[in-house]
């Protein structure tokens, strides 16, 4: 090879690269941002009375969780059947919400994109 130092920049940027979609990729939970972006858009419509819907911020109930701390309640993977559960039958303070199955991924990718 006639460059080592360009061999190892070019083989460094390519690390890099990957590192950045990994993390992109992460960053989301791995849904894809389509579904991230219309579950947000689900959460402020329906759900922002209520709760933080966002990275930041006090819910405007204190007796609803801000969604990016929902994990200390329930792991991502159980977080769809107790979400299912809770939407279709409301609770005391919870109004019922119908969504179709599209629109529950929707919102469960959105959550995971801001659970801390």
């Amino acid at each position: 090879m006639r460059n080592p130092r360009a061999a190892i920049s070019a083989s460094l940027a390519a690390v890099v690269a990957a590192c950045a979609v990994e993390a992109a990729w992460a960053q989301d939970g791995g849904y894809a941002s389509d579904a991230v972006r219309r579950g947000r858009a689900l959460a402020v419509a329906n759900c922002s009375r209520c709760h933080a819907v966002g990275t930041a911020g006090r819910s405007p109930n204190l007796k609803a969780p801000p969604f990016r701390t929902l994990s200390e309640r329930f792991p991502i993977d159980a977080l769809e059947e107790t979400f299912i559960g809770t939407i279709d039958t409301g609770h005391p303070g919870m109004p019922v919400f119908q969504a179709e199955q599209r629109m529950i991924d929707d919102i469960i990718a959105y959550i995971a994109s801001v659970m801390e």
